[in-house]
């Protein structure tokens, strides 16, 4: 591949008995995207080769029509501390810059490296990891279903970071969870996975499971249990060929024409010019909700302006 065009990349790690350890790899146009959308990176290891149990590593990034994005493919000898810096570091060896943010699952060895290697990045945890959690760690409590709801209310609905505190102290106050250790470790890592403490950063829609589930269909619909290394590799091209195929397609229809606008409003222009279609629709249906909104000035306090909306 690399015969084949100058600006793939690869690095390979192995063992002193020289099999195969960790293996990374971007192809030319993974790296061309990661130039315009790699501000936002997100990765797990939740995918495995079957047939080596390995676990596979795909950095997954936003383009410029809502779609996930390709940055890069690795196989990992193990989940250990070392290996992760070692992609980390090889990670940015290829790509010449840093994410300004990366979403990851729960998982303490990766945690210390992206401190260890990205220590200017941005660590945020999929929330759905903490969630998934909740009936594991709390499902043999006798008031378990009010528990949880009450629990994703906090999480999902506190519009402040002093309403959640408020209400997780109240929470833990009514079900008496004060020596519950796992309820204590979340708290304390809270500004990297609670919304309202990460809602004034950009993270390109990221926020959910569905770019990395959209990634495991994309290997399911090329990849069986019975899959070689190399018929891995060359799948893996196959599905980068798919997505180029399918940005293709979305540019073709941005060609044919815009999105009208619904209202006389310059921003909701300003909008229909400035982005694609997909995102230009998606914003547009946010946009619809707030066109009957009055805003009433309120205050002005150290140069900001607070307006009341209705």
């Amino acid at each position: 591949m690399k015969e084949q065009n100058p600006n793939f990349f690869y690095d390979i790690c192995v063992y002193s008995d020289k099999s195969l350890k960790h293996v990374f790899w971007v192809d030319a146009r993974s790296r061309a995207a990661y130039e315009y959308f790699g501000d936002m990176v997100s990765f797990n290891t939740t995918y495995k080769l079957n047939k080596f149990e390995m676990p596979v590593t795909a950095f997954v990034g936003v383009d410029h029509h809502r779609r996930s994005c390709l940055f890069g493919c690795a196989l990992l000898g193990n989940e250990e501390t070392e290996s992760f810096e070692w992609l980390m570091q090889t990670f940015v060896k290829c790509m010449e810059k840093i994410p300004y943010g990366i979403l990851t699952d729960q998982c303490g060895a990766m945690a210390i490296a992206i401190q260890n290697v990205l220590p200017n990045t941005r660590h945020r945890l999929w929330i759905w990891h903490i969630t998934k959690k909740i009936l594991q760690k709390l499902g043999r409590l006798s008031r378990y279903e009010e528990i949880k709801a009450t629990m994703n209310g906090i999480i999902y609905e506190s519009h402040s970071r002093e309403l959640f505190e408020r209400s997780l102290y109240d929470f833990i106050e009514e079900y008496t969870l004060h020596d519950n250790n796992w309820l204590n470790d979340i708290y304390h890592i809270r500004n990297i996975w609670v919304p309202v403490f990460l809602e004034h950063e950009f993270w390109a829609s990221m926020r959910s499971t569905q770019r990395i589930e959209s990634m495991h269909a994309f290997f399911d619909k090329y990849l069986t249990c019975r899959s070689s290394l190399i018929q891995f590799v060359h799948q893996y091209d196959n599905c980068l060929v798919d997505k180029q195929q399918q940005e293709l397609e979305c540019d073709a229809a941005d060609n044919r024409g815009l999105i009208p606008c619904v209202s006389n409003s310059p921003i909701e222009n300003q909008f229909q010019y400035e982005y694609t279609n997909f995102i230009f629709h998606y914003v547009q249906a946010k946009f619809i909700k707030k066109c009957d909104c009055n805003l009433s000035p309120k205050a002005v306090k150290d140069n900001q302006y607070f307006y009341e909306m209705t």
